[in-house]
């Protein structure tokens, strides 16, 4: 997919209309006007885009398309800004940042990102609105449907907003118990682990955090040099499960007497095979009862 080209397919996974419902509104209300490829595909822009999922959010909050469909552009725009102003539940928070990251609105979706947390507080602003907000990205980069530069953009802003959290804590209890969070060789997704941080942190635990891209040999050293008491590492990047089971058994063979925490997609996906000691964290509710 070209930046600025959709397909109808892209139009579907983005705002949530069936291919077969957006053929009807063009056939019946001319919704939208695609062009055509020399073999006669249809494709959309990005006016296209920003109209669809502008119409999709009105039709969701009770809106008939056969009004909606004969609406101005400025219309259309209006009303949306009236319901983002009333409407706030976390499906609509995530429905208005997605419009906002397709179009790099940083002025919005910086406002956005603030109200939410103001409303629901960091933890659950990350459980609510964000986390699954970035499952709703990853389908989408999958298929295609975003560039990993609007990925890349959303992961920044949110590891900002962690760190300042983070930072906000200021509790450093030498005497607590040590958690080593870091991610493998090869794994650069790191916003979950800097959350689970946060809450160990805030919990009262000794983080020591070395985030991304650590290689086995560096464990090695540390573990040396570094008495903890868990240990915690998530697998997101693809691999096989004999890959997976393989890193599991070298990282628990270098930490054998700590308890590690384990969680990632590739984790869900595979279910591997796990060295003792060893607790997957499905979510972010059940580490944090852990820690209470």
């Amino acid at each position: 997919m070209k930046t600025g080209e959709y397909s109808i397919k892209d139009l579907e996974v983005l705002s949530g209309v069936k291919a077969h419902t957006i053929r009807i509104w063009e056939k019946r209300y001319e919704l939208l006007a695609p062009g055509r490829t020399d073999t006669n595909i249809r494709y959309y822009n990005d006016e296209d885009l920003k109209r669809m999922l502008n119409v999709s959010l009105l039709v969701k909050n009770g809106f008939k398309i056969s009004k909606v469909a004969k609406w101005t552009d400025k219309d259309i725009k209006d009303t949306v800004l009236k319901i983002s102003e009333t409407k706030t539940t976390e499906k609509d928070y995530i429905e208005r940042l997605m419009l906002h990251m397709l179009h790099f609105d940083n002025y919005n979706f910086l406002r956005i990102i603030n109200e939410v947390l103001a409303k629901l507080g960091v933890e659950e602003s990350v459980i609510k609105v964000f986390f699954p907000l970035f499952e709703k990205i990853g389908t989408f980069w999958q298929i295609g449907s975003i560039m990993p530069a609007q990925e890349h953009y959303v992961s920044n802003i949110f590891r900002q907003k962690i760190i300042a959290e983070i930072d906000k804590l200021k509790i450093y209890n030498e005497k607590g118990k040590t958690i080593l969070f870091f991610l493998p060789d090869n794994e650069l997704h790191e916003l979950s682990l800097l959350f689970y941080s946060y809450l160990a942190q805030k919990s009262g635990y000794n983080v020591v955090y070395l985030g991304q891209f650590i290689p086995l040999e560096d464990l090695e050293s540390i573990h040396l040099n570094l008495e903890t008491d868990y240990i915690f590492t998530a697998f997101i990047n693809p691999l096989s499960k004999e890959e997976l089971e393989n890193a599991l058994f070298q990282i628990k063979n270098v930490f054998q007497q700590q308890k590690m925490f384990v969680t990632g997609w590739q984790i869900k996906y595979h279910m591997p095979n796990l060295p003792r000691n060893v607790k997957v964290i499905s979510n972010l509710t059940e580490f944090r009862r852990y820690l209470d």
